[in-house]
């Protein structure tokens, strides 16, 4: 009876890792840790917010529309539930991915309003804040892209068929992804000139008479 049951459950093994099941486990804690590494790293950008309002707010605290566009952003990412629950809510997670945009975009302005001030570029607290802020943001590009590779090797495996079949069976479902839109432009920090001087339109010809 015994030598039986080994057999049957050898043939279930082999059954569970033909029709895909051992590979959607494992694509699943792929995404698990990619997704970790997001939610980190989106978390050290946060953290660096306050320091980086408040030396911003020391030699432009009348640019109080940024200032606070930037303190905003930052609120409404808190009022994400962000977790391992976002990954199987395709709307909670479509929020979290706006809140993140938002974020960037107010920091992106905050460092083109903070080549306005030469004394603020030059203060050493800016500047090292500024360096981790653009560390932390090539390393998000980096953990979202790996968690999108993640996601869309994942949710092929769910859609492909014989695998669909083990999906359906074992309520395995696809995963919500990041838009990949404006990537790069998300990802590059901004190109300000305040220097150059501005190039007067040519004159309209004159009508004819």
């Amino acid at each position: 009876m015994r030598h039986i049951l080994l057999s049957l459950l050898a043939l279930a093994t082999l059954a569970l890792s033909g029709c895909g099941y051992n590979t959607m486990q494992a694509q699943d804690e792929a995404i698990n840790s990619a997704w970790s590494e997001v939610l980190n790293q989106y978390q050290r950008r946060a953290d660096l917010v306050p320091n980086l309002v408040n030396v911003v707010k020391g030699y432009a605290a009348h640019e109080s529309g940024v200032l606070i566009a930037v303190t905003n952003a930052r609120a409404s990412i808190g009022g994400v539930k962000a977790d391992a629950s976002l990954m199987n809510d395709e709307a909670a997670f479509q929020k979290f991915q706006a809140a993140q945009g938002e974020m960037s975009s107010a920091l992106s302005r905050l460092l083109v309003v903070a080549e306005n001030y030469p004394q603020l570029k030059a203060d050493a607290n800016f500047r090292d804040l500024q360096a981790q802020l653009e560390g932390t943001e090539n390393r998000i590009t980096v953990a979202r892209n790996r968690y999108i590779k993640e996601v869309q090797a994942y949710n092929t495996t769910v859609r492909s068929f014989p695998s669909n079949f083990t999906a359906m069976a074992f309520g395995m479902k696809t995963r919500p992804n990041f838009t990949v839109q404006n990537e790069a432009a998300i990802a590059a920090p901004p190109v300000v000139d305040f220097g150059a001087p501005a190039v007067p339109a040519p004159a309209a010809p004159a009508a004819a008479q």
